[in-house]
């Protein structure tokens, strides 16, 4: 039976290629405005996209703030003291600076957009602060920003628009809620009277954005049954990784009793190489610490073990900046990649590119493009054999670009596909080896390194620890160095690695 047959997997791997399952629904249909939004922040499993969402508030915002502020000059009689150039400026100046407010308010999270009166305070104070504290600069510069009758009229009729967004904003959040295309889907990790007691909260709470999907145990005796309080038992620690990559699961409640502690540092080490929230429940414990350690979901009280990389909002942003700057880069180096793709023709018969199955994001399987350096006869797909140094399988030219990177531009495709990153940690080849032994066999927590999309450059790459990985302590340092980026991510360090780059590619330490 074919593999791509549904039929043919198991329950738990079948399941999650259904559409419905769990209770999803499709996008819906015809041409109404929800219809359209529907489609357009649906992902692949019919989810509402989070970091679309947010971004789409955050324009929606600064479009008002701009709109607005050509609308108070204009009532105010004080638009033709401006240029078209400078209104275009302190208007976007005044509605960064709100912008910027309100994410340090942390008004750009799926959980506050569905408070509209939290949400209204949050705006009138962003607001307010931006407005007094562009006022102060104005005065302290001397540079004329806005009159006090301006900067009324232009803060009564932001707020009063933004706020109206918001409840726009609540109402389709909680459609999407109600169909259960914006909701955490969450596993319990963990079986008996802790699960049940977990489960019981979080169902009468009244909070409805956590949908449970299931529960794993690894007790396979008569201690855990095939349900659990009405939900199905989906399998056990071994099948969890799968599970939670095929599902989208975003959410995972460990609900192991802390006095069970070497079970659950078990449970714990096979986890953290998951892209999900880890929580550990605290409903059941005796332990208590500070009341800030705790956090609330659906009235349980959690302890933090891992959040995801990126929030909601870094993801949007990252996204924006692989979009707009791989396309930028792509269009400078076209005559580069022209050139390189004529030597590599020219040079020996075969494609000009090359396709290579890597490890990507969430350890899913992608294939990346790169402009062939080896002799098309020679090829290693699954990049068994390293490549040494006077290797006979690769080409003139492939020499060259090899050392120099040129044959990773290709993978700026990857990029605007949405399956790589501009920096992150490089995609490793599906049999990569060090020293005969497969990567994720020398490091422990190897692939904590694909909680984050795979980057054409990387923190790795600009500290020298790029090409050949021949011993075991290369490829620990490699780890070592992606795992810290991941801890360490912003999009100005995201910038420096890129400013870095191209120095760091000159030296051609390690590139056969």
């Amino acid at each position: 039976m074919s593999a791509a047959d549904p039929s043919s997997l198991d329950p738990v791997r079948r399941d999650t290629m259904n559409p419905h399952a769990f209770g999803l629904a499709p996008p819906l249909a015809g041409p109404s405005i929800l219809g359209a939004l529907d489609r357009w922040f649906s992902d692949k499993r019919f989810n509402i996209s989070r970091p679309k969402l947010i971004f789409f508030v955050s324009v929606i915002d600064f479009v008002i703030v701009v709109a607005t502020g050509w609308a108070a000059a204009w009532l105010t009689g004080t638009l033709d003291a401006y240029s078209t150039s400078a209104m275009f400026a302190r208007t976007a100046l005044v509605a960064v600076a709100v912008a910027v407010l309100m994410r340090r308010k942390w008004a750009y999270t799926i959980p506050a957009l569905r408070r509209t009166i939290v949400q209204w305070q949050r705006i009138f104070k962003s607001l307010f602060a931006a407005f007094i504290g562009l006022a102060g600069a104005s005065f302290l510069t001397r540079i004329h920003l806005f009159t006090p009758s301006e900067a009324a009229v232009w803060l009564v009729w932001a707020a009063a628009l933004m706020m109206i967004s918001r409840m726009a904003a609540a109402k389709v959040i909680a459609h999407w809620t109600e169909q259960g295309r914006l909701v955490r889907r969450t596993v319990i990790v963990g079986g008996g009277a802790d699960a049940e007691a977990v489960i019981k909260a979080l169902e009468s709470s009244s909070e409805n954005h956590i949908k449970i999907l299931g529960v794993f145990d690894d007790r396979d005796d008569d201690r855990s049954s095939d349900s659990l309080s009405g939900y199905p038992k989906l399998g056990n620690f071994e099948q969890l990784s799968a599970f939670c990559r095929n599902a989208g699961v975003e959410l995972l409640i460990v609900t192991v009793p802390s006095a069970a502690e070497e079970r659950l540092l078990q449970i714990l080490k096979r986890l953290f190489p998951l892209q999900v929230d880890i929580r550990i429940s605290a409903l059941s414990s005796n332990l208590r610490f500070n009341a800030r350690a705790y956090t609330d979901i659906g009235g349980v009280p959690m302890l933090a073990a891992m959040d995801r990389p990126l929030t909601d909002w870094d993801r949007a942003i990252k996204n924006l900046e692989d979009r707009i700057l791989g396309a930028m880069i792509l269009l400078l180096a076209a005559p580069v990649m022209a050139l390189v793709a004529l030597a590599v023709r020219l040079d020996s018969k075969g494609p000009v590119l090359f396709k290579q199955r890597r490890f990507g994001f969430n350890n899913e399987l992608i294939e990346i493009y790169k402009f062939r350096s080896m002799y098309s006869d020679m090829a290693d797909a699954a990049a068994a054999k390293l490549v040494t140094r006077d290797d006979p399988r690769v080409t003139r030219v492939g020499r060259f670009i090899r050392r120099t990177s040129l044959d990773e531009l290709p993978q700026l495709f990857n990029v605007l596909k949405g399956e790589m990153s501009l920096v992150g940690p490089r995609p490793h080849a599906t049999e990569a080896k060090a020293d005969a032994d497969l990567y994720q066999s020398i490091v422990a927590g190897y692939y904590a390194r694909h909680r984050m999309k795979p980057g054409v450059t990387g923190w790795a790459q600009i500290n020298g620890w790029r090409g050949e990985t021949d011993t075991h302590e290369k490829i620990q340092r490699r780890v070592e160095l992606d795992l810290a980026y991941i801890d360490d991510w912003s999009l100005p360090f995201d910038l420096y690695i890129l400013a870095l780059t191209p120095f760091a590619l000159l030296t051609g330490k390690n590139a056969y």
